[in-house]
């Protein structure tokens, strides 16, 4: 007799995609971790946003943002076309319905790299497709040393980012999963792990209904 088990039936399709919130105060590794995510899952896209800035040198239309006009993004407003939306130095920025929609009905997981204040519209528009997950440096010290050694900031923005990384963390809270970034392998396996567990709810299966009516149907 073998001692191979029977493997688990498969199924093809039939998942709904979620929207994977992440969120941290900058320098904490989360852009890093969501595009590593992306590269090493074909079926997890990141969210592309619309904005109504110009692209600025090397930015591709549809791909680093959807440029658009102020009066179309207000129509679109007006229309309960984003998922979420701000306006941040007169400029709006905000996460199209559409898009997004196609990519979950087509089964993909779509990545999300917003604050918390997004975070809060996405699960208040769309609770059943949301898992947020929150990145916490291993201490604030490190995040500010990660700060200086960018290269990119004064002294002035530096001490107004750390105050905005305090403000971040004090939410994270209103998340249903925390990662503290101490070593970035080790955050990336905890990132898939929360990927593969949440695809395993029931509730993202669909096809589960039909498989267990068929199955009860089999003695007759």
């Amino acid at each position: 007799m073998s001692n191979k088990r029977p493997s688990a039936p498969r199924f093809r399709g039939g998942r709904r995609g979620m929207m994977l919130v992440l969120s941290s105060p900058s320098g904490a590794g989360k852009t890093t971790l969501s595009k590593r995510l992306i590269n090493l899952h074909p079926d997890v896209v990141l969210s592309v946003s619309a904005t109504t800035r110009a692209a600025r040198p090397g930015e591709i239309d549809g791909e680093d943002y959807f440029f658009i006009s102020k009066d179309e993004f207000e129509t679109r407003i007006a229309g309960d076309g984003y998922y979420e939306h701000a306006k941040v130095f007169d400029h709006y920025y905000g996460t199209p319905v559409g898009p997004v929609e196609d990519a979950l009905s087509d089964g993909r997981d779509v990545v999300f790299d917003i604050d918390w204040q997004g975070a809060q519209q996405l699960a208040k528009r769309a609770p059943r497709d949301v898992v947020r997950i929150f990145i916490l440096p291993p201490s604030m010290k490190l995040l500010e040393d990660r700060l200086r050694k960018r290269g990119q900031d004064s002294e002035d923005v530096i001490n107004s980012r750390m105050a905005r990384a305090e403000a971040e963390i004090s939410h994270w809270e209103e998340y249903d999963y925390v990662i503290v970034n101490e070593d970035f392998s080790g955050a990336l396996e905890e990132l898939e792990e929360i990927l593969r567990a949440e695809r395993l709810r029931r509730t993202r299966r669909p096809w589960l209904r039909r498989f267990v009516k068929d199955l009860m149907s089999e003695r007759g």
